[in-house]
């Protein structure tokens, strides 16, 4: 087994592409070795290994899963002993090990518990780029679509309480990033592009205010075939300067 021991804490990185680090150190791994590492991250608790390798080789025959996955964990173990948690026939990510995923969302439940205070950081630029990455984007694993959408889920509603208080604080540039990237991950969503408008029309843009309704409007018809809803209508209503 390898170890680094008295470098910083690995760091798993899973939001925009796999990544693995040992502070500056970018540390390669294969494909297979990848996959259990953020298998494992996306779940808490310890895994039994038959599971493990059934999930990540569904499409092998139980034995050949089976070697896969005792290949992948020789391969994680063999370059350090800090990544992996073993107790008989389960397997954990390693309590040390930081991963990017864990830290957007802690970063999510700050901003949506309007009873804590944020620190700057978590209403800066890094923390909207943060949460505007998809998670593993490249992948096309089967079993990552629960958990895209538990992250998309997240993420959407952590962008528009983000974007809410860089309003309340008149920083109308980033509350318009914070919107921007919560229509991206949802275009969909009239919360995110009604968001959107307020924070243009605070700024007294109304003409991208309007602009994004119109967009909003096309773009709800072409898809869903529904006009906006009523809480659009009033709050365009309302925003229309008289």
């Amino acid at each position: 087994m390898a170890a680094r021991n008295g470098s910083r804490p690995p760091q798993l990185m899973l939001v925009g592409g796999f990544g693995l680090r040992y502070g500056e150190e970018a540390v390669p791994l294969p494909l297979g070795a990848q996959r259990v590492l953020a298998f494992l991250a996306l779940h808490d608790a310890p895994l039994m290994r038959a599971y493990i390798g059934e999930t990540l080789w569904s499409e092998s025959h139980l034995r050949r899963a089976g070697a896969n996955l005792r290949s992948a964990v020789w391969r994680v173990r063999r370059l350090s002993d800090e990544l992996l948690d073993a107790s008989g026939n389960r397997l954990k990510l390693a309590s040390g090990v930081r991963v990017d995923v864990h830290e957007g969302r802690s970063l999510a439940w700050r901003l949506l518990d309007r009873s804590v205070r944020c620190a700057p950081d978590d209403l800066g630029p890094a923390a909207v780029a943060a949460l505007s990455a998809d998670l593993l984007p490249e992948w096309s694993d089967d079993w990552l679509l629960l958990e895209r959408d538990r992250w998309n889920q997240v993420r959407v509603h952590a962008l528009e309480a983000q974007a809410e208080r860089l309003l309340g604080l008149g920083s109308y540039s980033q509350a318009v990033e914070a919107a921007l990237a919560a229509v991206a991950v949802e275009p969909l969503r009239e919360s995110a592009h009604r968001l959107l408008i307020r924070v243009h029309a605070a700024e007294g843009n109304w003409s991208e205010a309007l602009s994004q309704y119109h967009r909003y409007r096309r773009l709800a018809h072409r898809e869903l075939r529904i006009a906006p809803t009523d809480l659009m209508e009033k709050l365009m209503t309302m925003l229309a300067p008289h």
